[in-house]
């Protein structure tokens, strides 16, 4: 789920904690939230720097420009990718749309 906003993108993520890799699950029904695995274990707040961490790397964004809005202790997190850039912008929908 993804939403633009002034500020950037936000979208609905669901965390795998404790997976053998980082990376992005896909499922062909759009009402689910794309799901983030992540090495880390979810305790002392390890889970959601990874996320920030990978979600930086890979759409090449400052790790200050990624912010968890809601679900800080949940599994399904509401986080916002800030940029203005149209081409991020872009490359964000195409890969979580």
């Amino acid at each position: 789920m993804l939403t633009l906003t002034n500020d950037g993108v936000i979208v609905v993520l669901k965390i795998l904690p404790n997976s053998s890799v980082n990376g992005f699950v896909f499922s062909d029904d759009k009402t689910v939230p794309v799901k983030l695995k992540v090495t880390a274990p979810a305790v002392e707040n390890k889970a959601n720097k990874a996320v920030i961490e990978y979600l930086s790397k890979y759409f090449k964004l400052p790790k200050t420009s990624i912010i968890i809005l809601k679900g800080d202790t949940s599994k399904e997190k509401t986080i916002l990718l800030k940029t203005i850039k149209p081409e991020k912008i872009k490359q964000i929908q195409e890969v979580l749309a």
